[in-house]
């Protein structure tokens, strides 16, 4: 009754009772499809197979389902990685697929592998080859099994990393063993909308209207106020399966908004955590067919932009007396505002205007529980002596690498000039 066909549109057809007729259906009409391994024969051959089409009660079916979510385990000890990187534009990821013989445990047991860099705008044609190192492993939610998902970092054939490798710059940051000594913690609020395909507009929005105001959105509930959960939650569990450190997820004041929070997570580690979230979201709303994008200001007027907010802390602010340590951070980052504000991320411009939960992008504050500066600390830490910094100034589009490695080489590495200092303390009315 049914065979596999090639992977074109054809493949998604619809049986009537009265013909044969195939006629294309959507994703939310496919049914199941039954697939058998014959039980003659080699028990590790994956060649042999009977396909059953089963009518479901709106007469479909599903010929990719079972395929997809197959479990090669029991017939072979290869496994499946997913080579994962940064493009050229230094936000778009890309990845393709490698068999390796067996299951690994640590990066350092595969491959160095590599790409055509003239087609991700990361080199010339006469000399494309572009070297993938593999540096963090995560399991893979989408084949499941052994199989694993790969965060690889980009170098030229003789070891150099090409310009939008921003991870080598700040895995030498963290290697340095003052910030080591200082264990910096990193929670991430990663922001982003979902949007409409084809007419990039955002999801649960009448195309070309408005919805209603702002205020019942933010962590909404019903269908006239939260666009996208199913994509928010299984994203969650993407997330939670790989071995991402996510650690919560809301809806945004923005409708068809949406975050979600990675960590607390150390150096390096938040960088290679966020890069593969945002992966896991990418495929998730590529098989929803809604459109992720990460653009600070996705809709101008009255509406919220979206940040990557950076929870920020070291061993010396989260000890006793650690309220002083973060007001000298403050002070670094204010006399490294211009420096920052540079490298966290395109069209920030466009989302740091001084509303919507915003400190104007030209003019660096700080305050207490207040989400209209640059950085925020909390009451509690202000009540405990103790605790941690919000930086409130990186775009959702922010490279994590760039924003985590900044933060720690302002406020550990670097040392302003006495009297920089002493300006910048009475211009903020911070004694330290």
């Amino acid at each position: 009754m049914a065979q596999i066909l090639a992977p074109t549109t054809q493949w998604q057809m619809r049986i009537t009772k009265n013909s044969m007729t195939p006629s294309l259906v959507t994703t939310k009409t496919w049914s199941s499809l039954l697939l058998k391994q014959k039980k003659s024969g080699n028990t590790k051959s994956l060649s042999k197979f009977r396909v059953y089409a089963l009518k479901s009660e709106n007469n479909t079916i599903n010929r990719l389902e079972n395929l997809l979510n197959l479990d090669i385990t029991p017939y072979t000890d290869k496994i499946i990685a997913e080579y994962i990187w940064i493009g050229g534009s230094g936000i778009d990821l890309r990845s393709k697929s490698r068999t390796i013989p067996r299951p690994v445990e640590h990066p350092s047991e595969l491959p160095k592998w590599n790409y055509d860099g003239s087609s991700t705008g990361q080199a010339p044609g006469e000399d494309s080859e572009v070297i993938l190192y593999p540096q963090a492993i995560f399991k893979d939610p989408f084949r499941g099994g052994n199989n694993i998902l790969v965060i690889c970092d980009t170098y030229t054939p003789a070891g150099e990393p090409i310009p939008t490798n921003k991870r080598a710059r700040a895995a030498e940051i963290f290697s340095n063993q003052k910030v080591i000594n200082e264990v910096p913690w990193y929670g991430i609020e990663q922001e982003y909308t979902l949007m409409q395909t084809n007419v990039q507009w955002p999801l649960g929005w009448p195309v070309g209207g408005y919805p209603g105001p702002q205020g019942p959105y933010y962590c909404g509930v019903g269908a006239d106020k939260s666009f996208g959960r199913d994509i928010s939650d299984a994203h969650y569990k993407a997330c939670l399966y790989a071995g991402i450190n996510i650690s919560g997820t809301n809806g945004e004041v923005m409708p068809g908004q949406w975050e979600y929070q990675v960590g607390p997570s150390v150096g390096i580690e938040a960088g290679d955590h966020i890069w593969c979230s945002r992966y896991l979201l990418e495929r998730i709303t590529e098989q929803a067919g809604v459109v992720l994008t990460l653009d600070p200001k996705p809709i101008e007027g009255d509406w919220n932009g979206a940040g990557c907010h950076t929870n920020y802390s070291t061993k010396s602010m989260r000890e006793e007396g650690g309220f002083e340590v973060i007001k000298k951070a403050i002070l670094n980052l204010s006399l490294r505002h211009k420096e920052h504000i540079s490298a966290y991320g395109e069209g920030n411009e466009r989302r740091l205007t001084g509303k919507h939960e915003t400190a104007s992008i030209t003019t660096f504050s700080w305050g207490v529980a207040n989400r209209g500066c640059s950085i925020r600390v909390g009451r509690a830490t202000e009540k405990q002596g103790k605790g941690y910094l919000e930086d409130r100034r990186p775009a959702s589009n922010m490279d994590p690498y760039v924003v985590t490695s900044l933060l720690a080489e302002t406020t550990i590495l670097w040392e302003p000039t006495l009297e920089a200092e002493a300006l910048a303390a009475q211009k903020l009315s911070l004694k330290v």
